[in-house]
Order: C-alpha cells, then sequence, then structure tokens
C-alpha cells in the first residue's frame, strides 16, 4: 500500500514539476532604454534587412543615399513605439487564446485516517479522492472563439497604429517640405525686393517717387525678413516632427539626405462611393469592430451555456483494516437559486453596447470620407487655379524682360512684376501644401492605399527578443 501510494505520488509530482514554467527576470531601465534610443540611426543593419523584406528587393547602396516617403515609413513601422505597444497588447491577446482552451485540471485530496481502538490488523485508514471537472454545453470552445476575435481585434488595432504612425510621417514630410521650399522662395523674393528698393532709393533722391512710395517698398523688404525667420523656424520644428514620427533622434535625421519626390503632384480623385464601399469592407477600425462584436457574440454563447451544470466525478479510495474501498462520486451543481440571468443580461448588454458602437464608428467614417472628399476636391481646384494664374504671369515676366531688354520699361519696373511672380509662387505652394494635406487627409479616412505588407506592422525584428522572453520566462 505504502509503495503504490509513493508510487502515484511520484508520478503526479515527476508530471506536475515537468511543465512548470521558470521565472526569468528581466528587469527594465530607463537609463538603458534612453541609451537605446539615442543608438538608433537610419544606417542600422537591422533596418536594411527590414526594408529588403518588405520592399521584396535587394537594396545596393547602404546607408541608402536618399530616404524618399515610403522608405522613411517602413523605417517608422521599425522603430516606432506606439507599434511596439500594440504588437505587445497583441501578444497578450494571443496569450489569452492559450488561457482560454486550458481545461480544467483534477484535484487530488489525501486524507490519512487512523483508529485508536484497533491495532489489528492496521489502525490506519488512509482514504484518496479525485476530483474531475468536466466542462459541459460546450463552454470552453465559446472562450476560444471569444479570445480568438478579441485577438483579431488587438491584431487589427495594429494596422489602426500604423495608419496614424504613416499619417504622421505624411504630415511631417509634407510640413519639412514647404517650410523648406517657403524658405527658399522667400530668399528669392527678399533678394528681388532688397534690389528693388535699391532702384527706388535712387529714384527717391533725384525725386522721381515721393517718401510713402520709398517706406512702402522697406516695409516689404522687412516683412519678407520676418516670414522667411518664421520659415526657418518652421523648418526646423519640422524636422523635429519627422524625427519624432519615425521614432529616431533628430541628429539621426540629421545625417541623412531627405527626397521629397512625388509631393509636387496629385492623384487624380476616384470615385468617392466605390472609395466609401472599400473603405467599409477593409478599414482596420471597422473591422477590429466587427471582431469585437463577434468576442461579444461569443461572451453571450458562454454566459448562456453556463445554466447548463459541470459536472465533477469523483473517484476515490480508501485502505479500511486491510479491506479496499473503492467510490465513484458525482457532483452538479443545483440551478435552483440562480439560472446565470444576470450575467447572460449583462452579455446582452455589452452586446448591444458593441453592436452601438460599430454603428457610430461606421457613422464616423462615411462622414470623414465625405469630408475629406469635398476638400480633396476643392484643394486640387485651387491649386489648379493657382497654376493658372503663375503661369500668366510668366508669360507676363517673359514679355517684360524681352521688353526690357530694348529699353521700353525700366528695370523696376521689371522687379514689379518679378515680385508678383514671387508672390504668386508662394500662393501656388500654398496651395500644393493644403491640397497634399487634403489627401492626407483623404488617405486616412479611407486608409487607402498602404501599398506594403502585413508583415510590415505586425511584426517588426526589435520585438522578437520580447517575445522570446515572454515564451520563455
Amino acid at each position: 500500500m505504502k509503495r503504490l501510494s509513493a508510487t502515484i505520488v511520484g508520478l503526479i509530482a515527476a508530471v506536475w514539476f515537468s511543465g512548470c514554467v521558470h521565472y526569468r527576470p528581466k528587469p527594465l531601465s530607463a537609463e538603458e532604454a534612453a541609451a537605446d534610443f539615442s543608438q538608433r540611426t537610419l544606417a542600422d543593419a537591422g533596418l536594411k534587412a527590414f526594408l529588403e523584406t518588405n520592399l521584396h528587393r535587394q537594396l545596393g547602396d547602404w546607408p541608402l543615399p536618399s530616404w524618399d516617403f515610403t522608405n522613411l515609413v517602413l523605417a517608422a513601422f521599425y522603430y516606432h513605439s506606439d507599434l511596439d505597444v500594440a504588437r505587445a497588447q497583441w501578444a497578450v491577446a494571443e496569450a489569452a487564446k492559450i488561457t482560454a482552451g486550458e481545461r480544467p485540471n483534477p484535484t487530488l485530496n489525501l486524507t490519512p485516517g487512523y483508529d485508536t481502538t484497533i491495532l489489528t490488523p492496521s489502525p490506519w485508514l488512509p482514504l484518496t479522492t479525485l476530483d474531475i471537472p468536466i466542462e459541459t454545453a460546450g463552454k470552453r470552445g465559446y472562450r476560444v472563439g471569444q479570445a480568438t476575435h478579441l485577438s483579431e481585434a488587438a491584431r487589427l488595432t495594429i494596422a489602426a497604429v500604423a495608419w496614424q504612425v504613416r499619417s504622421r510621417v505624411r504630415s511631417s514630410l509634407v510640413g519639412l517640405y514647404a517650410a523648406q521650399e517657403t524658405e527658399a522662395l522667400l530668399k528669392e523674393q527678399q533678394a528681388l525686393q532688397t534690389e528693388n528698393l535699391r532702384l527706388l532709393e535712387r529714384q527717391y533722391q533725384a525725386g522721381a517717387i515721393s517718401a510713402f512710395e520709398l517706406t512702402q517698398a522697406r516695409i516689404g523688404v522687412n516683412t519678407t525678413q520676418l516670414a522667411l525667420r518664421d520659415a526657418e523656424r518652421q523648418s526646423a520644428e519640422a524636422r523635429v516632427q519627422l524625427a519624432d514620427a519615425v521614432g529616431i533622434r533628430l541628429s539621426a535625421l540629421d545625417e541623412v539626405r531627405l527626397s521629397f519626390d512625388g509631393l509636387g503632384q496629385l492623384p487624380v480623385e476616384a470615385s468617392l462611393a466605390e472609395a466609401r464601399r472599400q473603405a467599409l469592407l477593409n478599414r482596420s477600425d471597422i473591422l477590429g469592430a466587427l471582431a469585437e462584436y463577434a468576442a461579444s457574440q461569443s461572451a453571450l454563447h458562454l454566459e448562456i451555456a453556463k445554466q447548463y451544470p459541470d459536472i465533477h466525478l469523483g473517484p476515490g479510495y480508501q485502505y479500511d483494516q486491510g479491506n479496499n474501498k473503492w467510490s465513484l462520486g458525482l457532483t452538479v451543481t443545483l440551478p435552483v437559486l440562480n439560472q446565470n440571468q444576470g450575467a447572460i443580461a449583462e452579455a446582452q448588454a455589452k452586446r448591444a453596447e458593441s453592436a452601438a458602437r460599430f454603428n457610430a464608428l461606421q457613422a464616423r467614417v462615411l462622414a470623414a470620407i465625405d469630408l475629406a472628399g469635398a476638400g480633396y476636391r476643392v484643394a486640387r481646384q485651387k491649386l489648379a487655379d493657382a497654376d493658372g494664374l503663375l503661369a500668366n504671369l510668366q508669360k507676363q515676366e517673359n514679355t517684360a524682360r524681352a521688353i526690357f531688354e530694348v529699353g521700353e520699361i525700366s528695370k523696376s519696373e521689371l522687379a514689379g512684376l518679378q515680385l508678383q511672380l514671387s508672390t504668386s509662387a508662394l500662393a501656388r505652394l500654398g496651395a500644393l501644401v493644403q491640397s497634399q494635406q487634403a489627401l492626407g487627409a483623404l488617405e486616412d479616412a479611407l486608409q487607402s492605399p498602404l501599398n506594403l505588407p502585413a508583415t510590415a506592422w505586425q511584426a517588426s525584428p526589435r520585438m522578437a527578443e520580447t517575445r522570446n522572453a515572454n515564451e520563455h520566462p
């Protein structure tokens, strides 16, 4: 008897300890995290491999001679901490699927007994019982279904965060482009105004113009100087914002050359009806809301299934003064005081809440698409008008230059027309920037096009160490 009991206990202990996970500490240091951030560059070998994987081609020169919008977005997907958080949350949701699928463990009860009135054949009365729980009504399947839907919602949240990261990169790059182009145009305008002021000063000394005209010209030069300083400030701020959007330090961005290719053109507006339909079918937040609704459905199924009690089998053994006694118990919860009606009512209310959230989200998305579509349409028309005005002034400037060369107009008159042309170029740049901003708002409302594979935002090599630590704590 003692040998049998020792064997059973030893077997249970072996099974128990063989499946145990051992804790492995992983301290978090603010100093080390700051040092890691300061070492991020756009010349990182891991970043190169990440780009090659998602661009499906080998990169020749490394570091890249210039960084365009697509490459900067991929670098943001590689570095940005917001995506690291979203990926970690997905990993938590994936781990919850394991928890949901676990079956309840049996319970072993050992009760030693001793009869003080009898010494023969044996005063010991050891009792061993085993409680084996059996879930009924498919509860485990409903738990797994709920966890699976929540995991899908968390995965889709990564896509939504990726769009936010992409949007910030695009907005920062457009802002930097606008500031640098404005700075260049203002420098050109300042040079023209300075030359024009020099000519007007000569005319004023000759008595050809009034002091008021000369003062207005000086005010124009000073105003342009202030605008130039403001553009320089905006350019510096835009570089900081772009570095933050990518997830790197500013000095790392200063080490590379940026390319603004593609920002000068605008795509033709597609059918908003078709775009709206595609957005409702493909937007990650809408799909995520549908996954959360499906999870609420599974949760309701689970609470309804809990109306049916689980079964507990209780086989037992007792050695009673030389007699081997076996028993088989059956335990069932009697649903006489409640039938889980409260939890069912809560699950039904949560399902209704989830449906309401989905409908509200869909309405917001439709309104955002219509608003962004209208804004983009008007912005493109404004840019077309600005292009026409600029082209007309360029023709006039060419004509005036030809007339000036034959001596029919003064240099001051030519400078005045050139200043108008410079002002028109600034207005055209403003219209272009507004159009790019409107395009960005439309793309964000549609969440299309991304033109990048899902692996670009679902997983980053930098998260591999964290995942391994979670799997082997």
